[in-house]
């Protein structure tokens, strides 16, 4: 059972840059003898793993990126196929998806990792956590959060996605005082309940741990879709940010400034587009080496994600540094009339209309080469005004006007909901 803060993370910060250290020798020589992969980095690069003593000699390594990954997957298998006992890929937002093998000790892994994940937001052995994502379609983060609640000894309600009916009938049966969703479901909770008559705010939810939206802006304040929320429903929001490639979570205290690191688990790194770290508080791309995966390891792995650290102490005890919000993906930067802008901007700017219904956001070059933005929007009451509105809104908040288009609700629903995709695609990167 995982109910305490593991000892590693209220340690000084000298002693935790000295435990990733030994952690990372013991990494280097499980890659040196088991991953094709990079013991042909270390081959062709001339890198012996010996020179590697410190993490900032992580820098003497090239990167892993998505496209070697994509190109190069089974390459990064570390064991004998019949030591696999679960694979998963990744979601595919940015490309071809990426296939995972897990071995049981991968699993256990993960189930650790989770339920250290839920303590620090706060949730323990005596709770019950109602799960609204799914476990199958070969998606690893509804088994990762299955398993890490079994391991912190709580109990869970495995419903699924979707369905407001059977999840307000499994909360007013079993009363969980947590749930693990997607943000913008619970307004969909919120508005099934409102036309049902139940009583949300006297229901035996206290907590949400939420996952695939943001939840906060920059300075760690409710963004408008968590302030939309809350509003209604007087509940805890807990911020988590995660990957398939990771293999880790970052996961909001009670303090609710950032995902707490779990050192035991991961190195992490800021790196600019020259692979090079950004200075401290500055914004750049999540690099990744994974500790204690047995099957496919990855060391410095670019995440794709913006974010910066923060590493002043917290108020909950722990000294590990903690993530930003992240403020997009680096290959959805869109550079638009001389404006730099990504995606959580504009959907942050699209939640603040109750009367927009859902939407997606697509990017494509123009004739000359440069970033057009059009946003296609899907409401129940079209009119002048409400775009009108929009567009005013885009010049106060973005400073830009992007193209806007009013398309019915289906037709919005058929791209956001693509055959084999278990995420809802709001972003389609036609350039």
């Amino acid at each position: 059972m995982y109910c305490m803060t593991p000892t590693i993370e209220t340690k000084s910060t000298a002693e935790i840059q000295h435990f990733q250290e030994e952690k990372l020798q013991i990494l280097l020589t499980y890659l040196q003898a088991n991953s094709k992969y990079y013991k042909n980095v270390f081959a062709t690069k001339n890198i012996a793993i010996s020179s590697i003593k410190t993490l900032s000699d992580l820098a003497k390594i090239p990167v892993t990126t998505k496209d070697d990954l994509q190109l190069h997957n089974d390459d990064f298998l570390c064991v004998p196929k019949n030591d696999i006992v679960d694979y998963v890929t990744t979601s595919g937002t940015m490309g071809n998806p990426v296939t995972f093998a897990l071995t049981d000790a991968d699993l256990d892994r993960l189930a650790y990792n989770e339920a250290i994940s839920f303590a620090c937001a706060g949730v323990t052995k005596n709770d019950t956590v109602q799960l609204m994502t799914t476990m199958d379609r070969r998606f690893v983060a509804g088994l990762a959060y299955f398993l890490g609640v079994r391991k912190l000894g709580a109990s869970i309600i495995r419903v699924g996605a979707g369905i407001p009916e059977l999840q307000w009938d499994s909360i007013l049966k079993f009363n969980p005082k947590y749930l693990i969703a997607v943000p913008s479901f619970l307004l969909k909770l919120i508005a099934y309940a409102e036309a049902n008559n139940i009583d949300y705010n006297a229901s035996s939810v206290k907590g949400v741990i939420c996952i695939g939206e943001s939840l906060r802006n920059e300075d760690f304040s409710l963004n408008l879709l968590a302030n939309k929320i809350t509003s209604k429903w007087k509940i805890d929001l807990f911020s988590t940010y995660a990957s398939t490639e990771m293999s880790t979570a970052f996961t909001e205290c009670e303090a609710k400034q950032g995902g707490h690191h779990h050192p035991e688990l991961i190195i992490t790194e800021i790196l600019d587009d020259d692979n090079n770290p950004v200075k401290e508080g500055e914004y750049g791309e999540l690099t990744i080496t994974t500790l204690g995966v047995e099957g496919m390891p990855l060391l410095r792995f670019k995440t794709g994600d913006i974010l910066r650290e923060h590493r002043e102490p917290c108020a909950c005890g722990r000294n590990t540094m903690r993530m930003s919000p992240v403020m997009g993906r680096k290959k959805q930067m869109v550079k638009y009339k001389g404006t730099t802008l990504y995606p959580p901007a504009l959907y942050d700017l699209l939640n603040d209309f109750d009367a927009i219904e859902n939407y997606i956001i697509e990017i494509s070059h123009n004739d000359i080469g440069t970033d057009e933005i059009l946003i296609k929007i899907g409401t129940e009451s079209p009119s002048h005004e409400l775009l009108d509105r929009i567009k005013d809104h885009c010049r106060a908040k973005l400073r830009v006007l992007p193209t806007l288009e009013i398309h019915d609700i289906e037709s919005i629903n058929a791209l956001k909901f693509p055959k084999m995709s278990r995420k809802p695609i709001l972003f389609i990167d036609k350039r």
